[in-house]
Parts: C-alpha cells; structure tokens; sequence
C-alpha cells in the first residue's frame, strides 16, 4: 500500500531502475556513439516532452539498442543518424508520440470544442 503512494508522488521505482541500466549501457559505449546518444537523449527530451515514464524509458532502450549495435557492426555514425541528425531524431520520436504532452493538449481542445459545439445546437 505504501509503495504505491510513495511512487505516486516520486514516479515509478521500476523505471527510475530502467534509466539506471540504460545511463550504465551508454557509459559502455565508445566515446562517438556515446556522445552522439547523448545529444539525440538531450534533443529528444526537450523536443518530445513525454510525459509517460515508461514511453520514455521504452524509447531510451530502443536508442540504445541501436547505437550498440551500430557501435558492434562497426557502423559508422553518419549511417546510423543519416545527413540530417534533426530528422533522424523527429522520425525516431514519432514512434513514441503516445507518450508526449502535446496528445493531452491536444484531446483537451477537441473536447473543449466539442462541448461548445454540443450548446450551441440544444435549443
């Protein structure tokens, strides 16, 4: 009963122990593909705003997934991120948009709209 009071206010422990894991995949990296995960986490977490601890973790996982394999296969970064780092980054995230603030924002002002709509057509 505690627990879930004490990771209603603090967040979820399973995911504070996920970022852990992750953070300590990236420190195994080498120093060009770790640097280059660590601007993509830096961009994709300002630039997405996701607010759902487990959609970030997941995608976190996934990033790092790729650059050890890329970092494994011998792959060079401009192959992995592409010409553009931005669009790599914009394309990459949209597989996580559930988890970004903007859905909320977004659903708030279609309902609000919504009900607007609803009292105007009640004579």
């Amino acid at each position: 009963m505690a627990m879930g009071w004490i990771e209603q206010v603090t967040g979820s422990l399973e995911q504070k122990k996920q970022y852990r894991q992750y953070k300590a995949r990236v420190k195994q990296l080498p120093a060009n593909y770790r640097t280059t995960l660590e601007a993509l986490e830096r961009y994709l977490t300002y630039f997405g705003a996701i607010t759902k601890g487990e959609t970030l973790v997941k995608m976190l996982e996934d990033l790092a997934d790729l650059f050890e394999q890329s970092a494994a296969s011998g792959t060079p970064i401009p192959e992995v991120v592409g010409e553009d780092p931005v669009e790599f980054a914009e394309t990459f995230l949209q597989n996580y948009s559930e988890g970004q603030w903007i859905n909320k924002e977004r659903k708030r002002l279609i309902e609000a709209i919504a009900s607007v709509t609803k009292e105007e057509q009640v004579p």
